[in-house]
C-alpha cells in the first residue's frame, strides 16, 4: 500500500506543513510509504474521460487542500480521498456547512448574504434591517470561506453593520447571531472515523474569536456526553474522515460554529497529548484494508 499526501500548490508556511509531515510519519510508521507533494505536479486532468497517469501507483490520498477541482478528478479515476470530495466542499463553504447541518445539531441562527454583481451598488437597507431584526447588535459577520479566524467580523452597530457588508458585498459571506458567554473561548473537538478523540478549550483575552493563531491558549478539556454527541452526528452527516469542529458555549448548549475537513492538529497535540495523526493514520490503514 502507498498513499499520496496532497497540499495546496502555493503552501510555504512550516505551520501549515506540519500537518502533512506528521502524518506521514506515521503512516510511515504503520508500513504505509506516502509521497508528499503539492497539487501542481496537476495529478489528473479531463481528456476524454478523467486522466490520472501522474497519480498512478498510489492507493489512497490524503487530501489537504480546498481545492474543489482536484479531489473531484482524483475520485473520478477511482482514488480513495481522505477526506472525500463533497465533504471538503461543504466545509469549506461556511455557509453550505450550516444548511447541511440545519436539522442535525444545535448551530448559532445564521443568515446567508445576498451576492452583489454589480459593482458600486448601495447596500440593500432591506438586508441591514432584516439582519438587526433577526440577529440583533452585535452581530458576526463572516465571510464564507477563510480559515484561522480571519474574514470574521463583529459589529457592534448599525454604522459597523453597514461598513462590514458593504465591503465584503461581492464575496460570500454571512451574518450571525453573536454568542455572548462565549465571547473569546470555544471548544474544538478532534472527530478521527465518527468518534471523537478529545477536546481543547481555547481562549482569548483580547478578541472575540479564540483562534491560536490570532493569540488564543489552549488547554484540553473533557468532553461532555452532549458534545460528544452533537461532534460525532456532524462529522457524520458530512461524510467526514477527519475533521475539527468548533463548538460555542452558550448558555443553552453547545452550539457548533464551524466544522473543518483539515484541521490544522499541532497545537492540539501539544496541549492535549493526543497522537492526532497517529489516530489518523490508523483510521486510514483500517478503512484501506477493510476496502480491499
Amino acid at each position: 500500500m502507498k498513499g499520496l499526501i496532497l497540499v495546496n500548490a502555493y503552501t510555504q508556511n512550516e505551520h501549515e506543513l506540519n500537518q502533512p509531515r506528521r502524518i506521514r510519519q506515521e503512516l510511515a510508521g504503520l508500513g504505509v510509504p506516502c509521497d508528499l507533494r503539492r497539487n501542481d505536479f496537476v495529478p489528473a486532468w479531463v481528456a476524454g474521460g478523467v486522466r490520472a497517469d501522474a497519480a498512478r501507483g498510489y492507493d489512497f490520498c490524503v487530501y489537504l487542500d480546498k481545492d474543489r477541482y482536484v479531489p473531484r478528478l482524483l475520485e473520478g479515476a477511482g482514488m480513495r480521498l481522505f477526506n472525500r470530495a463533497r465533504a471538503v466542499e461543504v466545509c469549506d463553504d461556511k455557509m453550505l456547512t450550516h444548511i447541511a447541518l440545519a436539522d442535525v445539531v444545535p448551530m448559532p441562527v445564521t443568515m446567508s448574504a445576498p451576492l452583489c454583481y454589480t459593482a458600486g451598488a448601495p447596500l440593500s437597507d432591506a438586508l441591514v434591517g432584516r439582519v438587526e431584526e433577526i440577529l440583533g447588535y452585535p452581530v458576526v459577520v463572516k465571510e464564507c470561506y477563510g480559515s484561522l479566524g480571519k474574514g470574521v467580523h463583529l459589529a457592534r452597530d448599525r454604522a459597523q453593520l453597514h461598513e462590514i457588508a458593504a465591503r465584503l458585498q461581492a464575496r460570500p459571506h454571512l451574518f450571525q447571531k453573536f454568542i455572548a458567554e462565549s465571547a473569546g473561548q470555544d471548544m474544538r473537538v478532534i472527530v478521527i472515523g465518527g468518534r471523537a478523540v478529545g477536546a481543547m478549550r481555547r481562549t482569548s483575552k483580547g478578541d472575540f474569536r479564540s483562534n491560536a493563531e490570532l493569540g488564543g491558549r489552549g488547554e484540553t478539556a473533557e468532553l461532555t456526553a452532549q458534545e460528544k454527541a452533537i461532534c460525532e452526528s456532524a462529522a457524520q452527516m458530512l461524510g467526514l474522515d477527519y475533521c475539527g469542529i468548533d463548538l460555542l458555549l452558550s448558555a443553552d448548549g453547545p452550539l457548533v460554529c464551524e466544522v473543518n475537513s483539515n484541521a490544522f492538529f499541532g497545537t492540539f497535540e501539544r496541549v492535549t497529548g493526543i497522537n492526532v495523526a497517529r489516530l489518523y493514520a490508523q483510521h486510514i490503514v483500517n478503512t484501506m484494508r477493510s476496502a480491499s
